[in-house]
């Protein structure tokens, strides 16, 4: 037993698995808003389909605390701690789309995280419909 031969951990795959159900590629490392907001910028341009999405994303996740306008006046708004902040206004419009990309993945003060729930191009489609409602003023 003492002369058998030695096998390292993770020389070779434990099982193969199905394709789609184990991350390959690594994820996204863990990032501040404030680094985000220097490094990261946002990789799309704002296509008609690409807005289309990120509007859906937006009436689906944001909208109950952010209103369909982005004004903060949303159906729950009412029920939080903390008012929701008006993305059209004040200081979200001059934040960089970096730092708005990391407020959706990693969450704020109380806006829950949605890092888990969105994918990172429906996070950065987000961004560009948020950019969108703030180019309008934040009507539809």
């Amino acid at each position: 037993m003492y002369v058998a031969p030695s096998v390292q951990p993770f020389e070779r795959t434990p099982r193969r698995m199905p394709p789609g159900v184990l991350p390959v590629a690594g994820g996204e490392p863990p990032m501040a808003r404030g680094v985000a907001a220097r490094v990261l910028a946002n990789p799309f341009a704002p296509t008609p389909a690409r807005l289309a999405h990120g509007k859906a994303l937006f009436e689906t996740s944001c909208t109950p605390c952010h209103g369909a306008d982005g004004r903060g006046a949303g159906p729950v708004a009412y029920q939080l701690v903390l008012p929701p902040p008006d993305l059209t206004a004040g200081m979200p419009p001059r934040r960089t789309d970096g730092y708005v990309y990391a407020t959706i993945r990693n969450g704020s003060v109380v806006m829950p995280a949605y890092g888990d729930a969105t994918s990172v191009a429906e996070r950065w489609e987000l961004v560009l419909w948020v950019r969108a409602l703030q180019a309008r003023g934040g009507t539809r």
